[in-house]
Order: structure tokens, then C-alpha cells, then sequence
């Protein structure tokens, strides 16, 4: 399976966000990728006004992006922002393609390190997995990472792919962080990570809005093995990668963690 990365900025214009989207899936298809991830708030990023932005799955920025699905011939994954029926919104990642028309609400919201996304977006609370070409992917975003059931999860629904867009908050030891969850969440469920990041504000000659989770770069894919197979620095970037499903089957009988489990 062939998956592309796009490890881009995005500003607070959906508008122009989707021109970036349309010339990497583009990039992507003639690369021969089956599927295109994009970060977390690629519909516009944090430090918006999320609620004014927030259309629903069937709005315009979401039929865009099927348009792109539907010229590229890619699945294409985004993060976007839906309304919640309580004046916040969710944290969506749609999922749309041949064959695939799903959305994630993120479930772990980001209440950490000063940065409190509960105030102006709800929960979601279910575990969603697609069907891209027969393999199941599951999908997560960015705070998720913290909860290793989540992918076990993905796992158990039969997935040999997790996917995690994400807009990770710079500052001491977080690229550490980041590095150490998106390798540790493989091992846990044996199964291969994508992890796709917004790209460094500054790398990309913008400033870091203060105290907002914009991303840091280091999109990564890794083995079912935790090992780091292909890696972007922090800089925009499409990475392009080749996934041999079938190390998910040799790593679960080696190391049979799942298998092993036991009710604590």
C-alpha cells in the first residue's frame, strides 16, 4: 500500500487551504498513492475563530474536498471543523474516496499544557476505521496519541493502519514526546502509524501564534515494529511511502501483545 503525507501550514483561510490541498493530492496521485493524509485543522488552523468557520459534512469545504478525491482517484483524509449542537464545534477528520465516505471526532481533547480545546470544542465518542483498497485504517488525531487503547482499538476492528493527523504544540520536549508516542502506539498495537503534522510556522516563514498547537513538522511513518521507516523534518513536505501489510502479521506472531492481554 502506497500512502502519501502532507505535511503542510495551513493559515485561517479555508479557501486558500484547499488550493494547497488540491496541488499535493495532485502531487500525491502521480506519485501513485492510494491515499493522502493531511494534518489536523487543515480547514483552517488554530488561533482561529473555529465556530464561524465550522461547516457541516455535507457543506461546500467538504464537497471540495470529495472533488479532489474524485479528480485525483486518491482517498483523501483532512481535518476540518463541524458545528456541535451545543455552539462548539468537533474536531472532524474527513475521510473520502473511492469507495470511502466517513468522518472521526476526536476523542481525547487537547486540555494540557496551558491549552484548553474543550472550551470551544466537543468530544467525540466513537471509534471510527475505513476500508481502503480491503485494509482497514483507523483513525485518531493528535492528542489521541496519549491513549494507547485507542489503537488498540483500531486493531481490534481489524486495522493494520492507524492514521494521526495532528497539530502538535511546540516547547520543551515535545518533538521528544511526539516521537516517543507515535513509535509507542505502533508497538502497542502492532500495526503501522502514519503521522502526519502540521509543518514548524516558522519553517514555513510564518510566526507561532502564542500559546496555539500549530505544529512542529517530524511527520513520520513507523513499522508495526516501532521502528521510524520514513521521516519529514520540519519544513513543509510530502512524504511518500510503501506499507508492507504483511509485517503486521509476522510482528503479531512474534510478539503476540495483543494476543497476551489480560483484564487487570
Amino acid at each position: 500500500m502506497r500512502i502519501a503525507l502532507s505535511q503542510i501550514t495551513t493559515g485561517p483561510d479555508p479557501e486558500h487551504n484547499l488550493l494547497v490541498v488540491r496541488e499535493q493530492a495532485q502531487r500525491a496521485a502521480e506519485s501513485g498513492a492510494q491515499l493522502i493524509a493531511f494534518p489536523e485543522a487543515t480547514m483552517a488552523c488554530f488561533g482561529t475563530r473555529l465556530a464561524p468557520l465550522a461547516q457541516p459534512l455535507d457543506g461546500p469545504w467538504a464537497d471540495q474536498v470529495r472533488g479532489i478525491a474524485q479528480e485525483t482517484g486518491l482517498v483523501v483524509v483532512a481535518g476540518m471543523f463541524t458545528p456541535a449542537p451545543d455552539g462548539r464545534v468537533a474536531n472532524t477528520l474527513l475521510a473520502t474516496g473511492p469507495g470511502v465516505e466517513a468522518s472521526y471526532d476526536k476523542i481525547h481533547l487537547f486540555d494540557a499544557f496551558g491549552f484548553t480545546e474543550s472550551a470551544t470544542v466537543a468530544a467525540g465518542s466513537k471509534v471510527v476505521t475505513i476500508e481502503v483498497d480491503d485494509v482497514t485504517v483507523g483513525l485518531a488525531t493528535c492528542y489521541d496519541v496519549r491513549f494507547p487503547e485507542l489503537f488498540r482499538a483500531h486493531a481490534d476492528a481489524g486495522a493494520a493502519l492507524s492514521l494521526l493527523p495532528a497539530s502538535w504544540g511546540a516547547g520543551p520536549g515535545k518533538r521528544d514526546q511526539w516521537e516517543l508516542l507515535i513509535r509507542a502506539r505502533a508497538l502497542d498495537a502492532t500495526l503501522w502509524v502514519a503521522a502526519v503534522d502540521q509543518a514548524d510556522p516558522v519553517a514555513s516563514g510564518r510566526e507561532t501564534p502564542a500559546k496555539t498547537p500549530a505544529g512542529i513538522g517530524y511527520s513520520a511513518v513507523i513499522g508495526p515494529d516501532g521502528t521510524v521507516r520514513e521521516r519529514l523534518e520540519s519544513a513543509p513536505g510530502l512524504l511518500v511511502a510503501d506499507l508492507d501489510l504483511a509485517e503486521v502479521t509476522t510482528v503479531r506472531k512474534a510478539v503476540p501483545v495483543l494476543a497476551n492481554r489480560r483484564l487487570v
